[in-house]
């Protein structure tokens, strides 16, 4: 389908009376004025918006925090398991490697791990506990100049909530998957209990949040080999139970077990406290202090049997005549322990006119991180790597001025921002990897980056239907005290610094208060993180697979969005393209021999798509609640000049199509059920578009899930909630396997 089709047919939508509601003709609506909560955003944001409320929360299946988002429209989240460390954004061109792409905030506290960008730096989602949240909301793109350009895919707005009276619920949940693939058939079960507390005494209001996971995962990779040609020679253990199937280029191979990461086991442990004392009734102060801990470890399984029936591990086998060799850590089995803290405060005033300010200071601190893999099978040599003495830290002070709301009036918004990322990661040989015997230094890298950030913004009410909002944001961006090194070699980087502005500008137009059109556009530019520019290996005195001179992300968004509000709810489209010069991403340069794979910039990645999102309560009948989204993206890289073969091939892992549905029936105030689909198109887990086979592991697939959830409320301090994700037990993949069906059970108790 052409992609300039599908706006000519979608906007009839919006010309067309909508007749969805209960007792709707064709006829023109009255005049009305949609209300509803306000979002927890900024004001005069020049960008488009979704909201989820905690109530709505209820409605679906929700065990960690990044699940809030699971029918955003255009967006999901690479979550592989409940308590995937690794749960990472992907929203219209943004990738799920692309994790610096995303700002994530709660309570204006900075949660996004711009350490690195790809699946080992996602967002710290388990610092805020589900129950614990007021809203969440999510910002598409760079347009606002409040935001860094990291906010070039989208930024999320986590808000907590705050008792005005005494409080107490205890939360209980139960989840389960049968799993089967290849030679693993089992359940994995977990569960979850979280328990909240908080109270207000005249001005001091606090919460104190406690949360504990315990969850099994299923296999998250697979040993494989290429099917062999090498025909046996006699001196090969015969083993049985393989498995034959095509990888995601359609070559046949061989699956021997259960490798890697394996099967996941996670405990994880979360204890949060928040203090807010209003010193007047304008002015307001935080404190946060959130410290998330878990142990883990990875287990692996080989499908392999000798004659006597013992498992094979290693060494050279013959399978169905052909000669294999295993190498010796290929059911390499790890473990590890984590503990992060994050603190925070803030003071700000809430004045209705006039000025406003608002200062914020966050810390987070990586107290213990240590991996643990061993170099075989089983006990004895391995590696350790460290990973403490890492963080970051951020501040921002923003003043605004709030003007009686008419025609000529101007809001102007200014202020500056301040982030410090640390990363200092040390691996050691290990005679014994269990106990932490170390041997000496395999290998380090370190960083720092900072940047500070001055902004300014004015929202001009040029006439009662226009609004146009100019903002510019300067960023100045440092790197420093690179360094890699190994046993022999230590190689010291030299500082980097760059500066940009960045300008924005939307011009918006209300006719009614039944309809808004709005034209944004922006400059982003999206800095390297620490291990993009300094983590590698060394060979000798050169340092490979990373380059400490790459160029920062350099983007022009355009999004043109047409909204229509409707007694029943909103209807939205929104056109967008996004032209990003220099991408960053791990890619093969081909004009070179030997061929480098390392993290490089793409010259010019282009994406184009609409968006079609509908939010309605009470639609055909009282109670019934509908949400559907529909997304085309069309991903491309145009020029790569390191990589000819990607150029004109759909860019990496956007697929083209996004479509979600949730569907709500509020039968009773105490029983409801809802119906929910996912949908994710055609994408490539490679540039140049050669994974011709995606719906196997290692591909990328294309999949629609539905969900299901019943929420009962038998009495007012108890709710039962009972449901199912991936009803039809699709197998689908991103790279590694999603989950199977999975059953939810979970029983709420409050106390007031």
């Amino acid at each position: 389908m052409k992609l300039r089709a599908i706006p000519l047919m979608l906007a009839s939508v919006f010309f067309t009376p909508f007749a969805w509601a209960a007792g709707e003709t064709g006829q023109s609506l009255p005049e009305m004025t949609v209300s509803g909560e306000r979002p927890a955003t900024p004001a005069n944001l020049p960008n488009t918006t979704y909201g989820v409320t905690s109530e709505g929360m209820e409605q679906f299946n929700v065990v960690n925090t990044e699940d809030a988002l699971k029918y955003t429209p255009n967006l999901i989240v690479r979550k592989r398991y409940i308590g995937d460390r690794n749960a990472i954004i992907s929203v219209r061109g943004t990738n799920t490697r692309q994790s610096a792409r995303s700002v994530v905030m709660a309570d204006g506290l900075l949660l996004s791990n711009f350490l690195g960008s790809d699946f080992s730096f996602p967002p710290r989602w388990s610092m805020v506990s589900p129950e614990e949240i007021d809203r969440v909301d999510v910002i598409y793109g760079p347009y606002s100049a409040l935001y860094p350009g990291n906010s070039l895919g989208s930024t999320v707005l986590i808000t907590t909530k705050m008792p005005s009276q005494f409080t107490a619920d205890v939360k209980a949940q139960a989840f389960s998957q049968h799993y089967d693939l290849y030679g693993t058939n089992d359940t994995f079960n977990g569960n979850q209990i979280n328990a909240l507390i908080g109270s207000r005494s005249g001005a001091l209001s606090y919460l104190i949040t406690a949360n504990r996971l315990d969850n099994k995962s299923q296999p998250l990779s697979f040993a494989t080999l290429a099917q062999s040609t090498t025909a046996v020679t006699g001196g090969e253990t015969v083993v049985t139970g393989t498995h034959s199937d095509r990888d995601q280029t359609g070559a046949r191979r061989v699956v021997l077990g259960v490798s890697s990461e394996g099967i996941d086991h996670t405990i994880q442990s979360q204890l949060k406290t928040k203090f807010v004392y209003d010193f007047t009734p304008s002015l307001q102060g935080t404190f946060i202090a959130s410290y998330w801990g878990q142990n883990r470890d990875s287990t692996t399984i080989s499908y392999l049997r000798d004659a006597s029936g013992n498992p094979v591990l290693s060494g050279n086998v013959n399978i169905d005549g052909f000669r294999y060799t295993i190498a010796g850590a290929t059911f390499a089995p790890s473990s590890g322990e984590d503990a992060r803290w994050l603190y925070g405060a803030s003071l700000k005033t809430r004045n209705q006119t006039g000025w406003n300010y608002e200062a914020v200071a966050s810390l987070f601190d990586v107290a213990k991180d240590v991996s643990r893999t061993s170099s075989g099978s089983g006990a004895g040599a391995g590696t350790v790597t460290y990973g403490d003495s890492t963080g970051w830290r951020s501040f921002d002070i923003k003043a605004d001025h709030r003007p009686q709301l008419m025609p000529g009036s101007h809001w102007p918004t200014f202020g500056y921002h301040y982030d410090n990322y640390w990363l200092n990661s040390q691996t050691y040989n290990a005679s014994d990897w269990q106990v932490e015997t170390l041997t000496g230094l395999n290998s380090a890298f370190a960083g720092k980056t900072e940047t500070h950030a001055l902004f300014a913004q004015d929202a001009w009410q040029m006439a009662e239907a226009w609004k146009l909002v100019l903002g510019a944001r300067h960023e100045q961006w440092r790197a420093y005290e690179g360094s890699r090194a190994t046993s022999s070699v230590n190689i010291a980087y030299g500082e980097r610094k760059q500066s940009n502005w960045s300008p924005k500008a939307s011009l918006e137009f209300a006719p009614s208060d039944r309809w808004l059109a709005r034209l944004s556009l922006a400059k982003a530019y999206r800095y390297p993180t620490v291990s993009e520019l300094f983590q590698g290996r060394i060979t000798g005195m050169t340092l490979l697979n990373n380059d400490p001179n790459l160029k920062p992300e350099n983007a022009f968004s355009k999004d043109l969005t047409f909204e229509r509000y409707y007694g029943h709810g909103t209807l939205r489209m929104s056109l967008y393209e996004e032209d990003v010069n220099d991408a960053i991403m791990s890619q093969t340069n081909t004009t070179v021999s030997p061929n480098v794979t390392n993290i490089q910039n793409i010259d010019r990645v282009r994406t184009r798509g609409v968006e079609v999102a509908y939010g309605g309560t009470n639609v055909f009948v009282q109670g019934l609640d509908i949400n559907p989204s529909v997304a085309y993206n069309q991903a491309k890289t145009l020029e790569n000049a390191k990589y000819p073969a990607s150029e004109g091939k759909y860019f990496y892992r956007v697929p083209l199509w996004r479509a979600n549905l949730m569907v709500t029936y509020r039968q009773t105030p105490q029983l409801s059920y809802t119906f929910a689909a996912r949908h994710s198109g055609r994408q490539y887990n490679t540039l140049d578009n050669s994974d011709t086979n995606p719906d196997t592991f290692g591909g990328t697939s294309s999949y629609t899930v539905f969900d299901l959830k019943l929420k009962y409320q038998a009495r007012k301090d108890v709710t039962f909630g009972f449901g199912v994700e991936n009803l039809t037990d699709e197998r689908y993949f991103v790279f590694h396997p999603y989950p199977g069906r999975t059953f939810f059970a979970e029983l709420k108790a409050a106390f007031e």
